[in-house]
């Protein structure tokens, strides 16, 4: 299907650009979002006519999420999660969670502007990008902790994580150690 963008849209084109997508995104997508028409004859006589419009509330969105991008970047959120000694969390961080915590912390954004490649799994420090507009992007970092305390340790640069480090030679005498007792209860 041939739609006209009505705005900026990564991996697909600029506003005006009339692409070709498949069916399911534009009907599914696209068209329902608002952000794109069918490329008919009349929707490319509508857009000539509001394409002025269009630019000047594009530009005024962009410099409102410009203004937004320079107080969030570089911002730090901490999450407070359940974890096991090795970092692993019980749960997951999910976009939905970070979303929470930035709008918590004073900003408006909503869980589809925040671009998690995967859910975060692990204690620690990430970095994670936020798309306020189309052309606009912060990058903040999400501080995730068992406690407030651990955060602000995590936040100094302190590891948390405890590894614990075992020999084969450790692991041999345990296991012969818990054999020679096995055995020697048997008597």
């Amino acid at each position: 299907m041939d739609v006209i963008l009505l705005q900026r849209i990564a991996k697909l084109g600029q506003m005006g650009d009339t692409v070709r997508v498949k069916n399911g995104y534009a009907r599914n997508f696209l068209l329902p979002t608002g952000k794109a028409l069918r490329a008919t004859e009349a929707n490319k006589k509508r857009f000539q006519d509001q394409k002025v419009e269009l630019e000047a509330r594009n530009l005024q969105l962009k410099s409102e999420a410009a203004g937004v991008a320079e107080k969030l970047d570089g911002q730090s959120f901490v999450i407070v999660r359940q974890a096991g000694e090795t970092g692993q969390l019980y749960g997951s961080v999910s976009a939905r969670d970070i979303a929470d915590a930035v709008t918590a912390g004073g900003f408006k954004v909503g869980r589809e502007q925040i671009e998690l490649v995967a859910p975060i799994k692990t204690l620690g420090l990430h970095p994670v990008p936020v798309h306020l507009h189309p052309e606009v992007e912060a990058k903040i970092t999400v501080n995730v902790a068992r406690t407030p305390e651990e955060a602000e340790r995590q936040a100094k640069g302190e590891m948390i994580t405890v590894v614990e480090e075992a020999s084969i030679q450790d692991l041999g005498l345990e296991v012969g150690a818990a054999l020679a007792e096995a055995g020697g209860d048997e008597g």
